[in-house]
């Protein structure tokens, strides 16, 4: 049984690993949305600013010319001024051609009394000499100080939603980086469970090796079963090592040849016989003559993770039956089988489907990889405790490449 490190050991070794990357991710997404934030309530602020402080001068001036307006229409006409309706928000002073007020309030009576637009403290104050000291009257001073109160509205509202849009936004990047680092931490927890894997499986025949070495220099002479033992461990190590080659990114297509996929049987099932001769596994062989056109390097790796498998999960002294038969090939175990909750993961990489008896989890992935380049079907069947039947099917294959053949 494989010793594998608990989940949380693996949880914490990920853990500095993933909170790096996952705060590198959040803390850029925030700062960018920030200054996004920013930008756009200052460009807002500025815009509406604008647009209120020139409603304002509008505002204020509307009514200053409709008091003068009424100033001169009273005086040519000689009638009293008619009464005006002004806004609450606004308070009218009328300037006499002495300087003083002879109506209404200056909000501060020490101003200079000239025409323009302005601000005086919380107010906001525009001066017309419209009333061209018409009735003695030299100037309307208009002054309201809801511009001041407007203001102080936008930036309660800018700085509201800015912190509602920031929070939003601090949500949104603690989600998209939680669904960031997923595939990256399931990626590194398989990469290190890999190398894990890998030590684990080059442990066993590297200490075969060392062994067997050891025990040849004692005896001073190699006997049967230590030259067993080395052929044994040598076969493993080379098993991994095409594995790895398989899986190197820089793997390059190799040409096709027509093969008999009887002859590479045959042959890899002798090159696996030490192997099941150690769990006392008979092999049980009906094998016909079948061409394929495949590169021979590819449908060894095939062949050999299939039989390969058969004897790994096979219990001791089973038997594991191989035929070819119209195109079609059968490697049948008798061993633990796999639960049927595990049947649609086993191909991935990095998967297994069980604990039992090591393994690192690319073999029956490298043959789906292989089976899919080459269009050759695979099926499976087991049942838990009975055994595992797979099934490759070389007739698409013929479709795929025919005229090879």
């Amino acid at each position: 049984m494989r010793r594998s490190l608990p989940k949380e050991v693996w949880d914490t070794a990920m853990n500095d690993l993933e909170k790096k990357s996952f705060y590198s991710f959040l803390g850029l997404y925030i700062v960018s949305s920030l200054i996004f934030i920013a930008f756009v309530s200052f460009w807002y602020y500025t815009a509406q600013k604008h647009a209120l402080e020139s409603e304002t001068y509008y505002k204020l001036e509307h009514i200053a010319d409709r008091k003068a307006s009424d100033i001169v229409m009273s005086h040519m006409n000689n009638t009293p001024m008619r009464s005006m309706t002004i806004p609450k928000d606004v308070e009218l002073a009328l300037i006499n051609t002495k300087g003083m007020v002879q109506e209404g309030r200056l909000v501060d009576p020490h101003i200079d009394i000239k025409p323009g637009y302005f601000t005086v403290g919380d107010y906001t104050m525009l001066i017309s000499n419209a009333p061209h000291e018409h009735l003695n009257i030299s100037y309307v001073v208009v002054q309201s100080k809801s511009l001041k109160e407007k203001f102080n509205s936008l930036k309660k509202m800018i700085w509201t939603v800015m912190g509602v849009s920031f929070l939003a936004m601090v949500i949104i990047a603690w989600v998209l980086s939680k669904l960031f680092m997923k595939p990256v931490h399931e990626r590194i927890l398989q990469i290190e469970r890999f190398v894990n894997d890998i030590t684990h499986e080059l442990n066993t025949p590297i200490t075969s090796l060392s062994m067997s070495t050891d025990q040849a220099l004692e005896a001073g002479n190699c006997t049967e079963k230590t030259l067993k033992n080395i052929s044994i461990s040598t076969k493993q190590l080379y098993d991994i090592y095409s594995s790895l080659t398989y899986l190197n990114f820089n793997h390059k297509e190799e040409i096709s040849e027509p093969l008999d996929l009887k002859d590479v049987l045959e042959k890899s099932i002798a090159y696996y016989k030490p192997l099941a001769e150690i769990k006392r596994i008979e092999f049980e062989v009906t094998l016909e003559n079948s061409n394929c056109v495949i590169p021979k390097s590819s449908l060894i790796l095939l062949f050999g993770n299939l039989i390969g498998n058969a004897i790994k999960y096979s219990s001791p002294g089973s038997t594991i039956t191989i035929s070819l038969k119209n195109r079609i090939l059968k490697i049948i175990d008798e061993g633990i089988g796999i639960d049927q909750k595990n049947k649609k993961i086993i191909f991935e990489k990095f998967k297994r489907g069980t604990e039992y008896s090591g393994g690192f989890g690319v073999g029956l992935s490298i043959v789906k990889s292989i089976c899919d380049e080459y269009g050759i079907d695979i099926e499976i069947d087991s049942v838990v405790n009975k055994g595992t039947e797979f099934r490759l099917n070389f007739t698409t294959h013929d479709k795929k490449f025919r005229g090879s053949l």
